[in-house]
């Protein structure tokens, strides 16, 4: 190394070889800089000073000497951890800067203002530890970083304090815990042209789901201002997922969710030039809002991809968008640590089984269930009155809660997203946590008993007292190979992607409807005939739902699509069939708006449901919109591993009335490579499977509705359950007929009702039958694979 570049080297001149050099954090951006540039990658340029640099200034201010000391009386407990920080931070701040690294880093800060076209540029100044953000060492936000920091007396007193914060409460007792020696650590600052995101916006991005570890999304929060809230969890942010393996597609945008979060606050330049800033209130519109245009959401997630591929391993970033430009820079990258060295070989599957009333919901981190007591924390200076073991409730977390965090069984927080910081040190320690509650702080109360629910999905619950719960251990290290496809019945979209490691040959079942219920929670007719409702109450809760959408309709068409993308993620490029929606009339009128569009019926279990509606004048255009979403979902968004099934058609005329309707709709069987099957659930499919066959690609038998007709047997009856059986001898000749006639025709036929879950040795006598696949729920997927492959081997 020349004299030249000991104190101080541009962005560009490093690499990610650089760590003992830099630091893990500069020697990313230099990579990036370095390596990325031509490939779309914006990095705010800038410099770093160096490890020399850092022990050079300890040195010639006799700095190694008042920290030994300092750290001998913490070890020795003739000082605290607070007093031992402070004098040590002090020292450091009141130290001078050796002439030759003092020109260093004013030389350098005025070249970068003569690049950038400043005088007095504001810059970022960001600490990188030589032990920071490697594989063992993984916590963030260790140091600090400061914004809006202008002008060369402002620099050099920064970057004072960057040194001294290498002495914080957290970084001290943080390598203490790790076992890294304080003398063996130094500190880069990196001093960076400031990205103008404090009238833009900025945020945290992984190319991993951070929950599931699903590795084709990437998962994207969102906030005004500067990003310091999103890391610190104090603002419920945005967040948007999308699906790595079409963003390359010319024309698609594979956005698989998108939620507006409360952004409460945002944080901007306090008006000085050393690092000041100041949270302020957000305005309704911006509340109201999603801080990023399509576009920016799917530049920033092939950024990702591109950074993820560099590097060769899932990757933890952040962004921050100019307010003035527009443009999106990445401002820092480090690798994902959690889910990226998880173990793969098995899935703990938590079943609740009885709790008590909801108290809270919030996002959820971790897939576990955990119960116990709240010990309720505000405030950090109270931290060492945490009980041991209790369910620590909070605001919001910063690096200084991490200690108790450890002896805590789960976390409940009012704000933050899945990227803040409570989040992260919660996967972390394999903690369950549920964030970005609202109000937990208000609700729950010290010592009360509650049950922390992270099983269902995005969505976590908070329920009173202590539930009963069951944890199985799923493994997927000696799943059986099977001729007969085992595919999975999904239907919540939040969970969906919890199940990406299952062997599965596809998803035989998602159920449009609960996607409605549980996302759109719209009666489609109610939008359609938005002006006409009069339920003021259900009137005004439909505005507010829709108040991002011109057209009502498109709220239904979007909210549907993105809810089904999710499932289709999971399985591309395998197909997932989805079925069109198939409520009964009494529960298509509690949806919002619902009643007036729906008769009522003595039975609604065979009367006007499924193929009959779609045709209908009463259901015609809602079933318009549910043709819509699946159009955006294969054609605008790329899963055409789709397929389309059509329940309860009761006859071959019927069918040609759904499919005409469809073809009008946009979706004509065939086109674009369109597949649409039919369920096999009504005794008119067996007797007349050879029409169907004319008409459809495929047929899904569901064994609980064809049990019913069968049988003549109410399903949903507890005087007649003794007489329901999906293996009474004559549903099973109905199935094996159907596939035998099925097969004559040249059709698929699979089975997607819940007998073989519920009893795995069911799944003989359909492999018996011939049937070509079974969807299974995916708790039972193992053990029906395993079934299945026993009877094919006796069957051969």
């Amino acid at each position: 190394m020349s004299a030249a570049n000991k104190n101080v080297i541009w962005f560009e001149d490093l690499s990610r070889g650089d760590v003992g050099l830099v630091g893990g954090k500069n020697s990313s951006l230099g990579e990036m800089v370095q390596q990325l540039g031509e490939k779309g990658i914006d990095v705010p340029p800038g410099f770093a000073t160096t490890s020399d640099a850092f022990r050079a200034f300890i040195k010639a201010n006799n700095l190694n000497e008042v920290i030994a000391e300092a750290m001998e009386m913490l070890d020795s407990g003739k000082r605290t951890l607070a007093e031992t920080g402070k004098a040590v931070r002090a020292a450091i701040v009141a130290g001078d800067w050796p002439d030759d690294i003092r020109e260093a880093i004013l030389s350098a800060y005025r070249e970068l203002s003569e690049r950038t076209g400043n005088t007095d540029l504001s810059v970022a100044v960001r600490s990188s530890a030589t032990a920071e953000d490697l594989p063992d060492a993984s916590f963030a936000g260790q140091q600090e970083t400061y914004l809006n920091v202008r002008g060369e007396a402002a620099l050099l007193s920064t970057c004072r304090r960057c040194y001294a914060s290498l002495f914080t409460d957290r970084a001290i007792t943080y390598r203490k815990l790790k076992g890294f020696d304080h003398n063996q650590v130094a500190l880069s600052i990196g001093v960076q042209l400031m990205v103008r995101s404090d009238i833009g916006g900025s945020g945290v991005m992984f190319s991993i789901d951070t929950e599931s570890g699903f590795d084709k999304v990437v998962l994207i929060n969102a906030a005004w201002g500067l990003g310091e809230n999103v890391v610190q969890g104090a603002v419920t942010p945005d967040e948007y997922e999308v699906f790595k393996p079409l963003l390359e597609t010319p024309g698609l945008k594979p956005i698989v969710e998108k939620t507006c979060g409360a952004k409460e606050i945002k944080m901007i330049y306090a008006g000085a030039a050393g690092g000041e800033t100041k949270n302020v209130p957000t305005s309704k519109a911006e509340r109201q809002a999603y801080v990023l245009s399509d576009e920016e959401i799917l530049n920033l997630a092939r950024q990702a991809a591109t950074i993820e591929k560099h590097y060769g391993q899932p990757m933890d970033m952040e962004w921050a968008k100019d307010g003035e430009t527009g443009r999106l820079y990445i401002v820092q990258a480090r690798p994902e640590t959690v889910q990226s060295r998880a173990d793969v070989t098995a899935l703990k599957n938590y079943t609740i089984k009885k709790t008590g009333k909801t108290l809270l919901t919030g996002l959820s981190v971790g897939a576990a269930v955990k119960a116990g007591r709240v010990c309720l924390i505000e405030n950090v200076k109270d931290i060492d009155k945490f009980v041991d073991g209790a369910i620590l409730v909070t605001s919001t977390t910063d690096p200084d809660w991490v200690p108790i965090m450890k002896r805590a069984t789960a976390i409940v927080t009012d704000h933050g997203g899945r990227t803040s910081h409570a989040a992260i040190v919660s996967r972390e320690l394999g903690l369950p946590a549920i964030v970005g509650t609202g109000n937990a702080t208000h609700i729950l109360h010290d010592q009360q008993e509650v049950t922390i629910s992270c099983a269902g999905g995005e969505e976590g619950a908070v329920y009173e007292g202590i539930a009963e719960y069951e944890v199985e251990d799923v493994r997927l290290d000696n799943v059986p190979e099977t001729r007969t496809k085992i595919m999975l019945n999904l239907a919540d979209p939040s969970a969906a992607f919890r199940w990406w490691r299952l062997p599965a040959d596809g998803v035989g079942l998602a159920r449009m409807e609960f996607v409605v219920n549980s996302a759109v929670q719209v009666h489609p007719m109610a939008l359609v005939h938005f002006d006409t409702l009069k339920d003021e109450e259900a009137k005004a809760e439909i505005a507010k739902l829709t108040r991002r959408y011109e057209n009502k309709g498109d709220y239904f068409v979007e909210t549907l699509a993105r809810g089904l993308s999710r499932i289709a993620a999971v399985a591309y490029p395998k197909p997932v069939i989805v079925r069109m929606s198939d409520f009964k009339t009494n529960e298509y009128a509690e949806l919002l708006g619902g009643r007036p569009f729906e008769p009522n019926e003595e039975n609604p279990m065979i009367g006007f449901r499924g193929a009959s509606r779609y045709y209908s004048d009463a259901y015609r255009d809602g079933f318009a919109l549910e043709c819509r979403a699946i159009k955006m979902l294969r054609e605008e968004m790329g899963f055409d591993n789709v397929v389309v099934m059509i329940p309860f058609c009761r006859s071959p005329d019927e069918a040609d009335k759904v499919l005409a309707v469809m073809a009008d709709n946009g979706l004509k069987r065939g086109e674009n490579g369109l597949q649409v099957y039919v369920m096999g659930e009504i005794p008119s499919n067996v007797i007349r499977a050879a029409e169907f066959a004319d008409r459809f690609d495929g047929f899904s038998i569901g064994s609980n509705d064809l049990t019913q007709l069968t049988l003549g047997v109410d399903r949903d009856s507890g005087e007649l359950a003794n007489l329901f059986s999906e293996s009474d001898p004559a549903v099973i000749w109905m199935i094996e007929t159907l596939v035998a006639r099925a097969h004559e025709a040249g059709a698929k036929v699979g089975l997607c009702g819940q007998a073989p879950s519920n009893n795995p040795a069911f799944a003989k006598i359909l492999v018996k039958a011939g049937i070509d696949t079974i969807s299974v729920t995916p708790d039972s997927f193992v053990a029906v694979k395993t079934n299945v492959a026993e009877a094919e081997k006796a069957g051969n």
